[in-house]
């Protein structure tokens, strides 16, 4: 009876939370695979089934605000209970980002884990060259979202047209902002950058752009979001191994001092934005 007891309590701690936090997402997984096994550790713990084939009655309710690509790593915000209706202020607000681009090749997805569809020289690009052009890209800018993305056509998302091979319409370019874009690294062909933009903005489009603009080609090689609207990778984003109830319950605890001038998160209020969840 004491251990059942203990595990009803467990529960209902669980059931029972509402807010945001970040968890740290590696390459590889999907953000709804990471999602996915997040909501499946915490349920284990707490001893409650989940029954797959009552989808429409959800056990625990989470969601993410704002899809990072399989390719990259880095923070993933959460909301939990009623934290889910504070995630379309994620997707709207600032993110900072670090990548590394290779100038010399072009892929189909704009990415490593596409197939290589060109390949220029890149000899000439000098590291002043890099920095001038960087300036064109930053403020508000008009940007093409790539075809391998979350964007969607007739109710499907792009990247899963282009898999199945099925024609797929480019999407027009959009506004974007970009607050900063600096070179931390240039060791040709890789090159390293900052980033913090907007929401809606992809940094593989970007990097594809520069190539381009530099009279060779380029692709991303490495992706990490190091920042999330207040929430940090190093200082915020909850390892995989501490993806427990009593991790989740201080991390949503400690969003109350990251958001102090809207009362805390249990208070946080945003409007729901129309925008596409997708960013990278």
């Amino acid at each position: 009876m004491a251990g059942s007891s203990a595990s009803i309590g467990v529960a209902e701690k669980l059931q029972g939370l509402n807010g945001l936090f970040a968890i740290h997402k590696r390459k590889g997984p999907t953000s709804a695979d990471v999602l996915n096994l997040l909501k499946t550790k915490l349920l284990e713990e707490a001893g409650i089934k989940q029954h797959r084939k009552k989808r429409k009655k959800q056990v625990l309710k989470m969601g993410h605000g704002g899809t990072l690509d399989s390719a990259a790593s880095g923070v993933l915000v959460v909301g939990i209970g009623k934290g889910t209706k504070m995630l379309s202020g994620m997707l709207s607000g600032s993110k900072k980002y670090t990548t590394v681009g290779e100038f010399g090749k072009a892929t189909d997805t704009f990415d490593a884990i596409g197939m290589v569809t060109e390949e220029q020289s890149y000899d000439h690009i000098t590291k002043d060259d890099l920095e001038r052009t960087l300036k064109k890209y930053t403020g508000s800018i008009m940007q093409t979202p790539p075809l391998y993305s979350a964007l969607k056509q007739n109710g499907q998302r792009l990247s899963c047209l282009m898999k199945k091979g099925e024609a797929v319409e480019s999407k027009p370019a959009r506004s974007v902002m970009v607050y900063d874009l600096s070179v931390q690294d240039y060791s040709p062909p890789h090159f390293t950058l900052n980033i913090e933009c907007g929401g809606g903005f992809y940094v593989r489009s970007l990097v594809n752009d520069l190539g381009k603009e530099l009279s060779s080609c380029a692709h991303v090689k490495d992706l990490i979001r190091t920042k999330q609207g207040p929430f940090t990778l190093y200082e915020h984003a909850l390892q995989e191994e501490k993806w427990t109830i009593d991790e989740v319950v201080k991390a949503i605890e400690n969003c109350t001092q990251l958001v102090p001038s809207e009362g805390g998160c249990k208070k946080l209020k945003t409007e729901i934005s129309e925008q596409e969840k997708e960013i990278d």
